[in-house]
């Protein structure tokens, strides 16, 4: 039993902590198990990565004062070398210590549940279909067995059966003795996906599940330490899955922003499975019918191998996609334009079903003075407000501040106030007065109350229950309904007025998506697309199916403005409860910044190769966030842009090290951002 334990804590301290360890060890090495124990006067879970009989070099401090651990909460280890050496490169990659790599790693209960393999039946259908169409053929020998590539990409539109790869390339892979990671973008939103995988291997399948407890969490995460589940099927956090002999990894819908995490570690699911797979040199399989603008250039390149399906395999078509010029229809129309409500009303007659979508909850948009101009914005946040009818409340949809609405302007007084744009609330109550005799739902996560009311509500969707469902981007993605005719989407235009890079990226695929709901099942689907900017080049090729021309003019656009995937960036943000000293912040952390790349470039040692990338590295900002207040915390970010991103985490490296800021100042730090609000 070794006396001392290495130990790190889910702390932004960049170090390790000894204690003393006085238990009866469970085990021979206590590496990979959990222990809580007292630091400071809180009482944290810590986790053991290293022991000694002896003291550490160097300690720094009297020996008498090494605590001891309070106890070691674990029977067998929760993490092993893999995962441990996983944790070390997410640490080093993405600017976070080693503790808080490890806490976002692992399940969080003290003891298992009883509930392994929950939710699954032995009566399962284990037979993979047989009439695969050529190129589904192709594509999985291809996965299998081309050890020329690791990374591929299985690209097609929605409904050309791209599941149906990723289970046979996953069936190929457990008969070689070998486990399966594989991930889809919110459990929630992909039941379907979730239950082919649980129908096709039954109790070899393990779910690492956002709704589970903690300690069903961990009773799964022990099945697949253990070899009992082979194939584990989850959302973003999935991919650090302790699979032993790992064999594949797969990413259905790639593009998805969701996997990438919000809160420090801020990793990305896609970046770490690609460095799992080149350190075991086995295959990343990742699949959209719009891959992200990074994955396309990859395919261009031939860092990815690309495999296409062309055609939809369930005797449907491609979509009938069409869009409609809002600026020609009168106001009083309301949300939905004659040519939608003429649909819509052709489609119910026919007892076929209706999605209509748009990307904003609530009533309406936002409260306005139609004297004045004054926008009504969240006291804690610099956003608008949103008016939620059935409370009779206006609402920020960032910090959850809620409010009365005003009668009158507070700014000038006026009477003339009123709301401008649309939500999915205000669109429920239209559509139930324009089509009386029609079963309405509606998903957003304002209607969702209860836990598993969301697949509940899918379901009854899928069942016929419904004719219309109304709701918001988690309509979009993931889901199949056979008797579905018609997609709406109210308004296309919301995302492209982000100021953001990726904007028209978002736009362009959430309208694809939301259009592959459409005609998967009979040639004669249609999709709507209101907008006030119908020639906007975007929604242009999104409406036109014109795919490898946005992606062009896409790559085009970032390789002028020098945005990914023609550069990499790091962003900073500071954020305090004054907004002087998240300013001062973070101009001193730009100054940090430049001097820094000066003394590189100065550094005799570089070679010509890094003084070309450090020729080409530069400092945006310092400026306000877009959204410059949230949760009462002013916001301003700086953002390190170059082509190497080992010299922009130096720098980083370098900043955090020596910044001398106000401890009200809270810094956080995201490699390879998604967004930039």
């Amino acid at each position: 039993m070794s006396k001392y334990l290495e130990i790190v804590l889910n702390v932004p301290l960049n170090q390790s902590f000894t204690y003393l360890n006085r238990e009866d060890s469970p085990a021979s090495s206590l590496i990979g198990f959990r222990a809580d124990v007292k630091f400071g006067n809180r009482q944290m879970r810590g986790f053991i990565v290293g022991e000694s009989d002896t003291l550490p070099e160097n300690l720094g401090f009297d020996p008498s004062k090494i605590r001891p651990i309070t106890k070691i909460i674990d029977s067998k280890p929760v993490f092993n070398e893999d995962i441990l050496e996983t944790a070390r490169w997410l640490s080093n990659y993405y600017l976070c210590t080693l503790g808080e790599a490890i806490s976002s790693m692992l399940p969080g209960g003290k003891r298992e549940s009883g509930t392994g393999g929950l939710g699954f039946s032995d009566d399962i259908d284990a037979t993979p279909q047989n009439n695969l169409s050529d190129e589904q053929k192709k594509a999985v020998d291809e996965i299998v067995s081309d050890k020329s590539s690791i990374f591929h990409y299985l690209y097609g539109p929605t409904g050309s059966g791209k599941t149906e790869v990723f289970l046979q390339a996953a069936q190929k892979i457990l008969e070689q003795d070998k486990g399966v990671i594989y991930l889809v973008p919110e459990i929630s939103l992909t039941q379907q996906v979730m239950e082919a995988v649980i129908a096709r291997f039954g109790k070899t399948a393990a779910v690492l599940h956002s709704g589970f407890t903690p300690s069903q969490k961990l009773s799964e995460w022990n099945r697949i330490l253990n070899k009992e589940a082979r194939v584990v099927v989850g959302a973003r956090s999935a991919v650090f899955a302790p699979v032993p002999d790992l064999g594949l990894v797969i990413i259905d819908e790639e593009h998805d922003g969701s996997y990438k995490s919000g809160s420090t570690p801020r990793y990305h699911a896609r970046q770490v499975a690609m460095h799992r797979c080149i350190k075991h040199k086995i295959p990343l399989l990742m699949g959209s019918a719009t891959p992200s603008v990074e994955a396309w250039n990859m395919m261009n390149q031939g860092k990815i191998k690309k495999h296409s399906l062309t055609k939809r395999l369930a005797g449907g078509a491609m979509p009938l996609i069409k869009a409609i010029d809002l600026s020609n229809t009168p106001p009083e129309n309301g949300s939905i334009s004659p040519e939608l409500k003429e649909e819509i009303d052709a489609t119910l007659k026919e007892k076929r079903q209706v999605i209509l979508f748009l990307n904003r909850r609530g009533f309406t948009h936002f409260f306005r003075c139609h004297s004045c101009g004054f926008e009504l914005k969240c006291k804690n946040c610099s956003v608008s407000m949103t008016f939620h009818k059935n409370e009779k409340r206006l609402r920020c949809h960032y910090c959850g501040w809620s409010t009365v609405p005003p009668q009158q302007c507070p700014k000038c007084g006026s009477l003339d106030v009123g709301y401008s744009g649309f939500g999915t609330e205000f669109i429920e109550n239209e559509v139930h007065s324009k089509f009386p005799a029609a079963r309405v739902i509606r998903l957003d996560t304002d209607s969702l109350t209860k836990k598993g009311e969301l697949q509940e509500k899918i379901t009854q969707f899928k069942n016929g229950e419904y004719d219309i469902l109304l709701g918001t981007q988690m309509v979009a993605k993931g889901l199949n309904f056979p008797n579905l005719k018609l997609v709406g989407v109210v308004l296309a235009d919301t995302g492209l007025h982000m100021p953001d890079f990726r904007a028209a990226e978002r736009t362009f695929s959430l309208i694809t998506q939301v259009a592959g709901r459409a005609g998967r099942f009979f040639p004669d689907g249609r999709v709507l697309i209101q907008t006030y900017m119908p020639e906007q080049e975007t929604i242009e090729d999104a409406v036109n199916g014109n795919i490898q021309k946005f992606y062009e003019n896409e790559l085009a656009t970032r390789e002028m403005l020098n945005f990914p995937p023609f550069s990499r960036l790091i962003r900073i943000v500071f954020r305090a409860p004054a907004d002087k000293d998240a300013e001062t912040a973070s101009q001193a952390a730009t100054s940090i910044a430049i001097r820094a790349i000066e003394a590189l470039k100065r550094n005799q040692n570089q070679n010509s190769t890094t003084l070309e990338q450090l020729a080409q590295t530069d400092v945006l900002g310092p400026s306000e966030c877009p959204i410059v207040k949230l949760s009462m915390n002013y916001r301003h970010q700086i953002i390190l842009r170059g082509p190497n991103v080992s010299i922009l985490q130096f720098i980083a490296r370098h900043i955090f090290a020596t910044i001398k800021a106000p401890s009200s100042v809270y810094m956080e730090c995201d490699v390879d951002p998604v967004a930039l609000l």
